[in-house]
């Protein structure tokens, strides 16, 4: 009768379970890594959402703001809640000549100079 090797047969059944806890290792790593990069695809697509909204709003300020720094609107908002009205005749002053406007070739502080002796 023939001896039955008993050790063969335990190398091959831990080699088997090294094989099937390393493939089983490797398939749930694959899993977190997948899990994990569709959810940072999620947090991307929102993150692009949020910026969208956010350009949308600072575009609809920056309308609202020029919408409100017309010359007519300053008018209106000037003579209904402040009660301004345009000043009287008598309240004007002149200011002089405007100093800025020299001949070509003048400098401009002997011109505003010769505006004063006259």
């Amino acid at each position: 009768m023939t001896k039955y090797d008993d050790r063969r047969s335990n190398v091959f059944l831990l080699l088997w379970t090294f094989a099937v806890i390393a493939t089983t290792a490797s398939f749930l790593f694959y899993l977190a890594v997948r899990v994990e990069s569709i959810e940072k695809g999620y947090d991307l697509g929102d993150s692009y959402a949020k910026i969208a909204r956010l350009r949308e709003v600072e575009r609809v300020l920056e309308l609202e703001q020029a919408a409100h720094n017309t010359p007519e609107r300053i008018d209106m908002v000037g003579r209904t809640l402040f009660l301004m009205e345009e000043p009287a005749g008598e309240r004007i002053f002149s200011a002089g000549n405007d100093p800025s406007v020299a001949s070509d070739g003048d400098d401009p502080d002997q011109a505003v100079a010769e505006r004063r002796t006259k």
